[in-house]
Formats: C-alpha cells, structure tokens, sequence
C-alpha cells in the first residue's frame, strides 16, 4: 500500500514539475517570451461558460428545470437531492476556478497591471468575482487565502462570508481599472473573435455586468435580519447601474461550426445528448400553461404566454401536447430539450442551438432580482414596476433565440400576455410567488445555479414556488434537500481529506446544511 502511495505521489510531483515548466516559459532567460493578456482572454471567458454549464446540469435536477429521460438510476442520483460518493462528477466549476482559470487568469491580470492593460485588469478582476461568486454558491466553503500557493497539496477553506467579501472587494478593483485608460489603444484585440467573447471590448457593458454580479450577490441576502434595511436598496441601486436592455446580456459568443466552439449547451457541444440530462421538467410546462397564478392547463397544446412554443418541444408522439418531467420517473415520453432529431442530427431550440450565446445574466433575470428585493422590502410599487420589464425583457430574449421557421413574439402578444389572467394586476395584487415563478420562466436552461439559490434561499417552499414538485421521504437521499455540493474533484479526497473532515463534508448529509447565505447569521 505504501508503495503504491510513494507511485502516485512520484507521479503527481512529475506532473506538477511539467506543468511549472510550462507555466514559466516566460521565465526562461535563453527564450524569453510573454504571457500577454491578450492572448488569455478568449480560452477564459469560454471556459466560464463551459465549467458553469457542465455543473449546471446537476443544479437543473435539484431545481426539476431539466432531468433525466432515462431508466439509469445513477441517473437519478441529484434528483433524489444525493451525490456520487468519491466522483468528478459536479466538481467542473471547481477545477473551472482552479484550473481552467486558475493561473491563466492570475498571469493574465498580473500582465494587466504590470504593463497597464487597465481594460484587461478590469475584465480579470470582474471573472475571478464571478467564478467565486459561483463557486462559493454551488459548494459554501472553499479555498480563498490559500488558493494557488506553490509547493502544496493541501490547503484550507474559507467559508462564505469571507469569500463573499473578497468578491466585492474584486468588483470594486474591476471597477477601479473600468476609470482607467491604458496609454495603448486596444479595442482591436478585444474586438475580436480571439479577444473579448462577451462583450467585443466594450467595457461600459463590463461595467453594467460588475454591478449586475454586486446585486446578484446581495440579493441572497434576503434571509439576513438588516436585509431590508441595509441591502434591498443596494440591490435596487446596482441593478440600476446595470443592464439596460437585453443588448447588456452577458452571452459567450460561440461560431458553431465545430464542437470546440459550439454553444455549450447545443447537441454539437455533447454534453447535454445523453438522456441523463434533457428533459424538460414539468415545472416550467406548468408556469407556461396557466400555472402563475393558477392551475396549469391539463394536456396543454397552446398557452396564453407566447413563449411557451419558442422555448419548449411539443410532443408529437403523445397527443401533440405538452408535457414535463418528474423527478425520479423515467421521462422518457418527454420531448427533447435539443428540438427535433432529423438526419442524425438534435436541430436545436431556443438557447440549445449550435452557434447562439450562451448568457451567464440577463437583464431580465435583473428585474426581477431587483423585484424581489423591492417586495421583500415592502416597495410594492417599485417591485410591481420591476417585475413588469421584466416579463418584457424575457420576451425580448425569447424572440433572440428563435429561428427564422419560428413567428417572434410581437409588441400585441406581450401587451395581451401582461393583460391576460397569468401577470399580476396591480402593486397591490402582486406576490413573491408571481416574482419568482417568472424569474424561474427567466432563468430556466441557462441560469441554473441562481435559480438553487433561489430555491435554497426560501427553502423550496411550494408557497414560494407554486409548481415545483415537493419531495420526501423515499424521494429524497437524506430526507431533506440539499443546500450545497461538497468539493468533490479528486484532489479533495486524495490530498484534502483532513480538510474536508473539519467542515463535516465526509458526512453524507453535509450536502443537507444550509449555507451561510440562506441563513439568518450575519
């Protein structure tokens, strides 16, 4: 057994002696070269969209957004709230903020700042808050203080609330460098399918996504004792500073003539044709069909909202209906996310097509993140007022992502939707159970960890959440929803496990306890 220990151990510094020799190419004095900014920033910012959406699809089956369409019982595993004991398996976010940005994007702020790349420092500072914001949400603790230290196997987690606060603290340096300009013009490169793949070098858009992810975070606050005093405004605020129009979605640009540059969540990019992973759930069909404010129509073939048939497949095999997953069940019925399947090939639907963007915010998903702060706060008005732009900006989305066999849906239709039985009439008539069934309608395919987080935060009330199916006994693992995934790559287990041990994440029902942000605790 020792021996094999002292192998693998051997094997893993051979490893890390390769990659520092790789990683230091600019440190060789006989051939110097130059990690530029430039250069990093494109595999970046399409490694954010890879590891986000690669996790997301456990967080969809915790949410019943997507689950399996499969008889498997492995694959059934996280929509009974549970995990793959000693798996990679929903860790990609990990390695995504250790690895795939890791010193990349370390080196590339540090050629940023050293060389006056203020545009490039700005957008570093700006990814590295997203990715811990991301990360901290889908796992609570992880490492911080001790991140990418050399000579180490090892390292110490930092719970949320620190992590929470060096996010912030890396919102205001991107903010910082935002009012700077470098003395070198270098909109070219950023304008460029090697450049800036989200916004093409604009970074009054950077500036509107800083503060988008600021009130992203405070909104998950709204469980602390002075959230109404002391953070509702903020979000009101930051979201005010943020996206104006659907034109400030954060989407990843993708070409779409290959895998390797295919929209993350399209049949191309793979990683959503298993069954385990692309079935709608019955959730989203119910809030299409009448669910909002009431009961959902039963073996529904239209809808009084129009973005019912831009973002679902009809059943053609079953009653031209539509219909959705169940957690636990086959599903096998249920049409394909992916759209029809003709001449061997998924021909894609709304946001799962081969060479759209893949958005990480919307300005829809802002809206309503500001009406619900405004609501919980007690401003009816400014909620009700948020909350309608933002039905109208999902609209507007919606109508981004059809294709040209599809009708967009028109100023009429929104204007009779918002009329209609489904949208609340007034301030006074207006819920969070409304808010928050069309944020889920918003953020359904794309944003699954806000909509856990969602979840998390009023702890998967049905109040709250009118057509989300509860889950007990039998359904569920450990009897009770999970709040959070332990670090599982497999670094944690191999060298980490001491580490793991002090936070409680070799205990099964770690995955049970709530985080830090859904709790009371300042």
């Amino acid at each position: 057994m020792r021996k094999r220990f002292y192998i693998i151990v051997v094997a893993v510094l051979v490893l890390m002696s390769g990659c520092r020799k790789y990683l230091d190419i600019n440190e060789n004095p006989s051939n110097p070269q130059l990690v530029k900014a430039e250069l990093l920033l494109a595999p970046i910012i399409a490694q954010m969209a890879s590891g986000y959406s690669q996790d997301q699809r456990q967080m969809n089956k915790f949410n019943q957004t997507i689950l399996g369409g499969s008889s498997d019982v492995s694959s059934k595993i996280w929509e009974k709230h549970g995990f793959p004991e000693r798996s990679d398996v929903g860790g990609v976010m990990w390695r995504m903020v250790y690895f795939d940005l890791g010193l990349n994007l370390e080196r590339m702020i540090k050629d940023a700042l050293e060389n006056e790349k203020y545009e490039y420092a700005a957008i570093g500072y700006a990814i590295k808050a997203w990715g811990y914001q991301s990360l901290t949400d889908y796992h609570g603790p992880v490492i911080l203080d001790e991140a990418f230290r050399s000579n180490q196997l090892s390292f110490k987690y930092n719970d949320q609330p620190e992590v929470y606060a060096k996010v912030r603290q890396w919102c205001d340096s991107a903010l910082l460098y935002l009012d700077k300009k470098s003395p070198i013009d270098y909109s070219a490169s950023l304008n460029s399918i090697k450049g800036d793949n989200l916004y093409r070098g604009n970074m009054e858009q950077w500036r509107r996504f800083v503060y988008g992810l600021k009130a992203i975070q405070y909104i998950h606050l709204v469980n602390k004792q002075d959230f109404k005093s002391k953070y509702a405004d903020s979000v009101a605020k930051f979201v005010d500073l943020s996206f104006q129009s659907i034109a400030d979605d954060a989407g990843v640009k993708f070409t779409g003539d290959k895998s390797a540059n295919a929209n993350v969540v399209s049949a191309l990019f793979g990683i959503y044709t298993t069954s385990y992973y692309n079935r709608a759930g019955k959730p989203i069909v119910s809030y299409l069909t009448g669910g909002l404010r009431g009961a959902p129509i039963e073996n529904p073939k239209s809808s009084t909202d129009p973005r019912l048939s831009r973002m679902l497949m009809i059943n053609n095999v079953r009653d031209s209906i539509y219909i959705g997953g169940e957690p636990n069940v086959t599903n096998s019925t249920v049409p394909n996310i992916l759209g029809e399947f003709v001449n061997n090939t998924y021909q894609g639907k709304f946001i799962f097509r081969n060479t759209v963007d893949f958005p990480l915010m919307t300005h829809a998903q802002l809206q309503l993140v500001k009406a619900e702060a405004l609501f919980v706060k007690g401003d009816k008005s400014g909620a009700y007022d948020a909350y309608q732009k933002g039905i109208v900006a999902h609209m507007n989305f919606v109508n981004k992502y059809i294709d040209n066999k599809e009708v967009a849906i028109s100023l009429n239709d929104m204007k009779a939707y918002l009329e209609g039985g489904e949208v609340a009439k007034s301030a006074a008539d207006l819920t969070l159970a409304d808010i928050m069934g069309q944020k889920y309608i918003v953020q359904w395919g794309w944003g699954g960890l806000e909509q856990w987080c969602d979840l998390r935060k009023y702890r998967y009330s049905p109040e709250v959440f009118r057509q989300y199916i509860p889950l007990s006994g039998s359904q569920l693992t450990y009897n009770d929803y999970c709040y959070r995934v332990r670090p599982r790559y497999n670094s944690e287990y191999v060298w980490n496990e001491k580490e793991l041990d002090r936070w409680g994440a070799l205990e099964p029902e770690y995955v049970t306890k709530p985080t830090w942000f859904v709790t009371a605790e300042n």
